[in-house]
């Protein structure tokens, strides 16, 4: 299949990674129960989809039927009337700004952001609290920028978001002509005022000291918490101190105010930042623009250069032969994700290390392994039952029969073709009634409010299938029901192309490419979405986010790493299963970098500086990451859990697991880390699998023998998978490199099937 997809991939990959057309069109308003076809959808070209029924159009999207629900926010209170009519985003870096009250801050690095119903926003340059269990950072109103009203008394306080992009929002606050770009990674907030409105900058802390320079277009404010701020104006602007707190431009002003903090009060840094006050940008986009290949671009004002900042995976990724680009060492902001380093220009390239998508394992299992797994494989097979009751969560249910398809895999590898079609018929027979719709207790179905599929139970209870209905988790879920469809399109071709059309749809909702610029409308493959793009996947974080329509006073959040690439990665096997290399190569590149950001983010090594030192040495994952938090707890399990910690982070245990935790050393300080943990009375079975199986990697016979003495299994583990995957690792003189059989992570897959556009 890989010589297939390399014969494929030069004509046809760089298709859908070309850059966007820049039109705009606008998803279609909510289908009636018999719609008029929408736009094709925005996953890549495919041949045409097979007829489900009469109503819908050769070339239409496939869609659910149409969700009425009764849980989902109303959209309208915070986004512009123009935004509607497309898909929106529901895992986005400002989503606090679109739920409740809309006043809930959110982190936009360095600052942390948050709008206030009565015309203001406040800017916080955090300080870290942490301690052995968490890291944190506290949002205090270092400034509060906020304008007069205007003449309409009826005029609205709340903001309204005008526009958002990969990497950016504009908010308004129509009542005081104010209007904030607000663009991660970039060192100054920006602020448009309109209609020559009053302003006044307030700050919870003392004002020290107040100066301007001559020409009345910047000022410095220091205060008594050791910060100082910058304030910058695009002409005159006369501002006064007014009390202790207040600061007041009286006269009225018209133009661009920036405002920006001096790192550490350095004031070496202030030159640099008087450089670069006049360049600001107002929005921009991260463009897949070849596999392995992420392109920021961002739409700039004003003149001179693009003063931005980088976080540590930027640094690490960000490639210098291919932009125009000027890396200042030294500029550095503090951040709980590592030091931002200043990055002059106005495009940056990112080429993240690439990944095989395989269906077994690159190494194999040798034939005189196998009896083993064949053994246990038959019994596994046979209890295989799809008239037993079964669970109505749309997430164990997807777990259930994922599982079930690992073993179709695993048969495949160790060449025992007779368990086929008993897995075969049972994958069919619980597959088919969720893509169907004739699975009574729940199912899936279509929202055309924000755009997206959430599933019957989700759509009366917002608790119910882990918040599905209000789109958390939703790769998690998706990713283990498109894992068991791509391997029942590969062992069934024809059962494949019948569902193509579900399946299809089920990937969309997580992996649409379509684009959103300034109004937000989307396109892909040249035509209109039904789904936001990317829903779970931060193009600036390079992780997804899990969280979906729920305000948290810390902003997004994530907890198991692995299942996020499982969803990618099951993304990328309907696309081999399909032959359709554009998906392919689109998964597999938001694959890897999902990889790159758990190693540096979730994986706390021994030693490692990017966390303080106390919360370092206590622990070797982070339970869930946060916008702004880090917690050694998990979602359903207390830090001591220690063997609930690394599970998370590793199931499903998949061929790709061996590039998530390629690095050995790595894992040996994680498993000596939890080892005591599985002293604890009541741990459970399928826990302890998880642990041994990352033992395995450096210690085969040890970790085999105690897999040998469980009694019992993950829901989503098998014996099989367990044996399959301890015989399948390395540890013998024919191993020649201690990277998991993947080239390194860190070195560029040898066996990737995008291998020429990696050099």
């Amino acid at each position: 299949m890989l010589k297939k997809v390399r014969r494929k991939v030069k004509a046809l990959v760089t298709k859908p990674f070309k850059k966007p057309n820049k039109s705009r069109p606008s998803r279609p308003p909510s289908p009636p129960p018999e719609p008029p076809p929408p736009p094709t959808p925005p996953l890549p070209p495919s041949p045409p989809p097979h007829e489900m029924s009469s109503s819908r159009q050769r070339n239409a999207p496939f869609l659910f039927p149409r969700s009425e629900s009764t849980v989902l926010p109303d959209p309208s209170r915070f986004f512009s009337h123009d935004l509607l009519s497309t898909p929106l985003p529901t895992n986005s870096f400002f989503q606090n700004f679109t739920l409740k009250n809309g006043d809930q801050a959110e982190y936009f690095h360095p600052y942390i952001i948050k709008p206030s119903p009565s015309s203001s926003l406040s800017i916080s340059y955090p300080t870290l609290s942490h301690n052995p269990a968490f890291i944190f950072e506290a949002f205090n109103a270092d400034l509060t920028i906020s304008g007069s009203d205007g003449p309409d008394p009826h005029s609205r306080k709340t903001h309204l978001i005008s526009s958002f992009s990969d990497l950016g929002v504009t908010l308004d606050f129509p009542s005081s002509n104010l209007r904030f770009f607000l663009v991660r990674g970039s060192p100054f907030i920006t602020c448009s005022v309109s209609g020559t409105s009053s302003i006044t900058i307030s700050t919870i802390h003392a004002v020290l000291s107040f100066s301007g320079n001559s020409s009345s277009t910047k000022y410095t404010v220091k205060l008594n918490n050791n910060q100082t701020w910058l304030i910058y104006a695009s002409s005159p602007v006369h501002l006064n101190q007014t009390g202790g707190s207040s600061i007041n431009c009286g006269a009225g002003f018209s133009g661009i105010l920036r405002f920006a903090v001096l790192p550490d009060s350095n004031p070496d840094f202030e030159s640099i930042l008087d450089r670069f006050s006049c360049c600001y940008p107002i929005s921009g986009d991260a463009d897949l623009t070849k596999p392995f290949t992420l392109e920021y671009n961002w739409e700039k004002r004003g003149y001179g250069d693009l003063l931005m900042l980088a976080h540590p995976l930027h640094l690490k990724l960000l490639s210098t032969d291919d932009c125009s680009i000027s890396v200042l060492d030294n500029f550095r902001y503090k951040s709980l994700d590592g030091d931002l380093i200043g990055v002059v220009g106005d495009s940056w390239v990112l080429r993240p290390d690439p990944v095989s998508v395989t269906w077994h394992s690159i190494k194999g299992v040798k034939e005189d392994r196998r009896e083993e797994i064949i053994s246990a494989l038959i019994k596994d097979v046979d209890a295989l039952n799809s008239s037993a009751p079964v669970t109505n969560s749309s997430y164990f249910y997807a777990k259930l029969i994922a599982r079930a398809a690992r073993l179709a895999l695993i048969a495949e590898e160790v060449c025992y073709l007779d368990a086929i079609p008993a897995i075969r018929k049972y994958l069919k027979s619980m597959i088919e009634p969720w893509l169907d719709g004739t699975f009574e207790p729940n199912g899936f179905l279509h929202d055309p409010t924000w755009g997206g599929v959430i599933t019957k139970q989700g759509a009366r209870d917002s608790g119910a299938d882990f918040g599905f209905g209000i789109y958390n988790d939703h790769h998690y879920h998706l990713g283990y029901f498109l894992y068991a469809i791509a391997v029942m399109a590969k062992i069934d071709p024809l059962w494949g192309k019948r569902y193509r059309p579900q399946a299809y749809a089920l990937v969309a909702d997580y992996m649409t490419l379509g684009r959103k610029r300034k109004g937000g409308a989307g396109f892909g493959s040249g035509s209109g979405s039904v789904y936001t793009r990317l829903r779970c996947f931060d193009l600036f974080k390079l992780h997804s986010w899990a969280g979906g329509l729920t305000e948290f006073a810390d902003g997004r959040n994530q907890e198991s790493t692995s299942e996020a690439v499982n969803a990618y990665y099951s993304a990328a096997l309907l696309g081999l299963a399909y032959g359709d290399t554009n998906l392919v190569a689109a998964a597999s590149t938001v694959l890897t970098l999902e990889i790159h950001a758990a190693k540096m983010w979730w994986q706390v090594k021994e030693g490692d500086t990017i966390y303080p030192a106390d919360f370092t040495a206590e622990n070797r994952v982070v339970g869930v990451l946060w916008s702004t938090k880090r917690d050694s707890g998990l979602w359903f399990a207390p830090k001591e859990w220690k063997e609930c910690r690394l599970g998370i982070q590793l199931l499903p245990i998949l061929p790709v697991s061996e590039i998530l935790f390629s690095d050995v050393k790595f894992v040996k300080q994680l498993v000596n880390w939890t080892m005591p943990a599985l002293g604890r009375e009541g741990v459970g079975e399928g826990w302890k699998g998880f642990v041994y199986a990352l033992e395995s990697i450096y210690d085969k016979d040890g970790a085999m023998e105690k897999v040998r003495g469980l009694n019992g299994h993950d829901d989503g583990n098998s014996l099989s998978n367990l044996l399959w995957w301890i015989h399948s690792r390395g540890g013998g003189d024919d191993d020649d490199d201690d990277d998991g059989g993947y080239g390194g992570h860190d070195g560029g897959g040898k066996y990737c099937s995008f291998g020429h556009y990696c050099n």
